[in-house]
């Protein structure tokens, strides 16, 4: 039977000391690739620490500092290119920032770990807006429930907006 992924998977608010391990793994080649340059985007980071509108976590596995994940209301800024979404519905951002922690299936789990705790907290639904390019993050998103709703050029560049809603509480086999 494979591991619980709500045991496996933690996310803890980010810290001002997390930054340095943050920076190291956006300048790995896999994650640099669909992020901003490492400096520009740990410095966005560290301004979501004390962000109202976003909440940044280090993603746990099994324990291990493993990644990185930010939640955000796209109604909490005027001009949010997600404002279409349902009220209360979250977006989310992530990257496994550990080379030997991906593409061995924890990107889906942790996803829905992280899904299924904002829906019990009664979010409608989470959206998240790859760049359509990233068939990784495409193919990671749908084993997580997450179903296609729209694609569009925003201000962040071309994204497929995927959404799950609360009611979908069963990933696809």
């Amino acid at each position: 039977m494979p591991p619980d992924p709500s045991q496996r998977y933690g996310f803890r608010p980010l810290a001002q000391r997390d930054l340095g391990r943050i920076h190291a793994w956006l300048s790995a080649p896999y994650v640099a690739a669909w992020w901003d340059a490492a400096d520009l985007a740990t410095e966005k980071i560290a301004a979501h620490i004390n962000d109202p509108a976003v909440r940044p976590y280090l993603i746990l596995i099994d324990g291990r500092e493993a990644g990185y994940l930010q939640s955000y209301d796209p109604h909490a800024e005027a001009d949010h290119p997600y404002q279409d979404q349902p009220q209360s519905t979250l977006g989310i951002d992530q990257f496994i920032g550990e080379a030997d922690l991906v593409g061995i299936g924890h990107g889906p789990g942790l996803v829905e770990a992280f899904a299924r705790r904002r829906f019990a907290e009664g979010v409608p639904r989470i959206i998240t807006d790859p760049d359509p390019a990233n068939q990784r993050a495409v193919r990671a998103y749908a084993k997580a429930g997450f179903r296609v709703l729209d694609q569009r050029t925003t201000i962040y560049g071309p994204a497929l907006i995927m959404g799950r809603d609360s009611g979908n509480q069963t990933r696809p086999t």
